[in-house]
């Protein structure tokens, strides 16, 4: 990757105005593919962030502070 190249990029994206700048990412994140919310649940499962949930043995209600058995 040309570092430089890259470099007067962001410069250049930087010294527009705001609403440009928004224009121009918008543009960007448009062209972006979504992954399914298939792929999604996988790679939480896969990644053990929810895992918690596995060991909770009750979940509360706040509004009422009971557990929901």
């Amino acid at each position: 990757m040309n570092v430089q190249l890259v470099e007067s990029l962001i410069q250049v994206l930087l010294s527009l105005e705001a609403g440009e700048q928004l224009a121009i990412v918008g543009k960007r994140l448009n062209n972006l593919p979504c992954p399914l919310t298939q792929k999604l649940v996988q790679l939480a499962q896969k990644g053990g962030n929810l895992n918690f949930l596995n060991d909770a043995a009750e979940f509360y209600i706040l509004e009422y502070r009971e557990a929901i058995a």
